[in-house]
């Protein structure tokens, strides 16, 4: 299984709560906006994408996961 997380930059203020909470995913770019460190990773950041996600106010990270074929 691979995870895709993506960070929607029309969506995102950069209040860095992701960042905040899930610092071994997401980043905070030279304005304060988050960043996804690796986009794609396997099962073992799924906690802290989850994180990242319900702490976002504007609903702006996307997660999916990906079934290996």
């Amino acid at each position: 299984m691979t995870i895709e997380v993506e960070i929607d930059t029309e969506r995102c203020t950069g209040h860095g709560r992701c960042y905040a909470v899930a610092s071994d995913l997401f980043e905070s770019d030279d304005d304060g906006y988050g960043v996804v460190r690796a986009p794609k990773f396997a099962n073992e950041l799924l906690d802290a994408a989850r994180r990242g996600a319900s702490n976002c106010p504007e609903d702006a990270i996307t997660i999916t996961v990906v079934e290996d074929p």
